[in-house]
């Protein structure tokens, strides 16, 4: 006796003297019964019961094709593949049947088997849309456009394509293609279908490279008969990926005042949209304000439960705010239902402003969670970018090794990047040395590594090594390298054969590092007459390396009309004051020092304070100018004045001689440039600073 459960309560028995008599038209109706009512069916128990009962000389099309179907559906191309040589022992020629074939084809092009659909297909005596529609949908969903776009060009010349035909094929049309699809559902009317209008959407923003495609979006949008949630959900989405934040909100806002109903997709890409706003001033505060708004419907509605929404949630709040405590309650609230991507989110709110404490969640993430990917070892890299030693990163890079990442790029890039920043540009080096497959990135990082570290020669020579294509950032690296050591020759070389030799325009980024570069060496007016010939507006950066090199050589009035310009341009940002005061203190004008001073106050503008650290043993010791908080501070400022008395009545000569073997013989300083390597009595920057 089988006893089964309808979707209902209502129980029915089935009565079987002798179960091996059970018909193949019984088998069908039970397999599919099971199917229907169970929502978690097991799928190895269906099969074992379909091969105890089926017969060696019987075929059932609709029993294969609703197995067939569940290991589509699951992913199960063993299975799958075992269904269909068992095909084969009891029906050589069911490729005639074309039902079967064709969920054959559905199951092997969803499983990624696309070689086996396409022999199967290939093989069919006779072919019908659902078949061409399969394999070309196989494509598509494993990212093989060509192959898509070939078989529907194919198909054309047999059968007129239906909705689901045209969605497949625009979801991996680019722009040029997706428009000769286009054309062709216009044509037959397709366009009105809300299927193919939804792909139609994305496949515009997708592949958006100019204002009208954004235009034409809208317009498929206006002109559709009915629009769905997915209509919906798709202009957002497109508006988010090429940041037209305040377009993604208002259409949210109709979808809300219109009782469209949302999903949690459509919160996702709304959320993430405020992040495309401008990023300071009013719009930075008004994106805030918008995404408190959001958390509220969020809450109301229920959606704080969704981990992808947390998500959003967390990384808006990272971008938007100044403080991470909102984003660490968010986190903390989605107890239970944490993700790795969540995760990554809550670490990389941290990374920038904490590094020490991103790296204890990461501790944290390892020892509650799961292992982590390759993005989220990417994150934790860059907070120990923010740490003042290489310790951590060592760390976090032999995890790497032990995970088996050792051979990824971005985060050998990455890699490169942090241990130049935590002074170690040998390790940056090594890393560079040891990677198999260097991409433009990897170049770019170990050239700004030796610029850092003051090493323009040394990045000048590897650039003769450079075996792929140079992009802007190339040069920016490289002019700054030269910038940091006096190579005036050679940047300028740099700096024309941007253009000439590789076509690249120089930006402001590159201007600034001539200006720079010619400043440093005492060229003022050359660096200003660069200035003037600039076919771009000159920014905050190009102005203020000039600035800078005025205060190196001590040109007041240059330097009054160069501040001036920057105040202008960021009355918020204290550079220009401070660079400016400090220009007024060497010259002795002491008084138009303070006024500056007085100057700057007054507009409530804020300083960032310096620090400075030392690493002794395992810890690392943190101080600021004026700054109470050690917990030695008294013994400290004792040894300081008894030092600072000795230094005054007797010379200074270091010695050596006493100096353990086995301690390190080199200092690191780090300015507000970058290192400086004290060795043997000199630095690295030859006094160049």
């Amino acid at each position: 006796m089988y006893t089964l459960v309808q979707t209902s309560d209502v129980r029915k028995e089935i009565k079987m003297e002798s179960p091996p008599l059970l018909s193949n038209l019984h088998k069908c109706q039970l397999l599919q019964f099971k199917f229907r009512i169970t929502p978690n069916h097991q799928l190895q128990e269906a099969l074992s019961l379909f091969y105890a009962r089926s017969s060696s000389n019987s075929f059932d099309s609709q029993t294969y094709a609703t197995l067939i179907h569940t290991c589509a559906r699951k992913f199960r191309l063993n299975e799958g593949r075992a269904l269909h040589h068992h095909m084969l022992s009891v029906y050589l020629n069911y490729q005639s049947d074309i039902f079967v074939t064709n969920h054959l084809i559905n199951m092997y092009a969803k499983c990624g088997s696309l070689d086996s659909a396409r022999k199967l297909f290939d093989e069919m005596p006779q072919r019908n849309l659902v078949s061409w529609t399969a394999l070309i949908t196989g494509y598509q969903q494993h990212r093989l456009p060509d192959d898509c776009f070939l078989l529907f060009a194919s198909m054309l010349a047999h059968h007129r394509p239906n909705e689901f035909t045209y969605g497949s094929v625009l979801s991996s049309c680019d722009r040029d293609r997706g428009r000769q699809v286009h054309t062709l559902a216009l044509k037959t009317s397709f366009d009105a279908y809300v299927y193919v209008g939804n792909a139609l959407i994305t496949m515009y923003f997708k592949s958006c490279c100019l204002g009208d495609d954004i235009v034409e979006c809208m317009t498929i949008f206006e002109s559709m008969p009915t629009q769905n949630l997915i209509t919906w959900n798709s202009m957002i989405a497109g508006f988010q990926l090429h940041g037209l934040g305040e377009q993604a909100l208002e259409f949210f806002s109709q979808m809300h005042h219109g009782d469209i109903e949302f999903d949690r997709s459509t919160l996702v890409s709304t959320i993430g949209s405020l992040c495309c706003s401008p990023n300071s001033g009013n719009g930075k505060m008004l994106s805030l304000e918008h995404c408190r708004l959001l958390h509220c419907l969020v809450l109301k509605l229920g959606f704080i439960r969704e981990v992808e929404v947390v998500t959003a949630l967390v990384k808006t709040y990272s971008k938007l705010g100044e403080d991470v405590s909102e984003c660490y309650w968010l986190f903390s609230e989605a107890s239970g239902t944490q993700d790795v991507v969540l995760w990554t989110a809550i670490i990389t709110a941290f990374a920038d402003r904490k590094p020490e404490e991103a790296l204890l969640l990461f501790g944290q993430f390892r020892e509650e969670f799961f292992n982590p990917d390759c993005y989220t070892f990417s994150i934790v890299i860059k907070a120990c970018a923010g740490l003042v030693t290489e310790r951590h990163g060592s760390a976090v890079h032999g995890m790497i090794i032990k995970f088996g990442f050792e051979g990824d790029t971005v985060l050998a890039n990455a890699l490169i990047h942090a241990y130049a920043r935590c002074g170690s540009i040998d390790l940056s080096v090594q890393v560079f040395n040891l990677m198999v497959v260097r991409d433009t990135v990897s170049w770019n990082s170990v050239f700004k590594a030796y610029a850092l570290h003051g090493k323009g020669r040394d990045a000048l020579k590897l650039f003769v090594q450079m075996n792929v294509k140079p992009d802007a950032a190339t040069f920016v690296a490289l002019l700054s390298a030269c910038s940091h050591s006096g190579l005036v020759n050679k940047g300028t070389k740099l700096f024309d054969d941007m253009s000439r030799v590789y076509g690249i325009s120089p930006q402001c980024d590159h201007f600034a590092c001539m200006v720079d570069i010619l400043g440093r060496a005492g060229h003022l007016l050359e660096a200003e007459a660069l200035i003037k010939q600039m076919p771009v507006s000159p920014d905050f950066v190009v102005w203020s390396a000039l600035l800078g090199a005025c205060r190196k050589h001590g040109e007041t009035m240059m330097a009054n009309t160069v501040s001036m310009k920057l105040m202008e341009l960021e009355p918020k940002n204290s550079l220009g004051y401070v660079l400016m005061s400090n220009i007024y203190y060497s010259n002795g004008s002491f008084n138009d020092a303070a006024n500056i001073r007085k100057k700057m106050q007054g507009s409530k503008v804020i300083k960032e304070p310096g620090l400075s650290w030392i690493e002794i043993g395992n810890r690392v010791h943190e101080f600021a100018s004026g700054g109470r908080h050690h917990p030695q501070r008294e013994l400290i400022y004792s040894k300081l004045e008894w030092l600072v008395g000795r230094l005054k009545e007797i010379g200074y000569m270091p010695v050596t001689s006493l100096a353990l073997h086995d301690m390190e013989r080199e200092i690191r300083v780090r300015d507000a440039n970058r290192f400086h390597h004290f060795r043997n009595g000199s630095c690295s920057c030859s006094d160049y600073w």
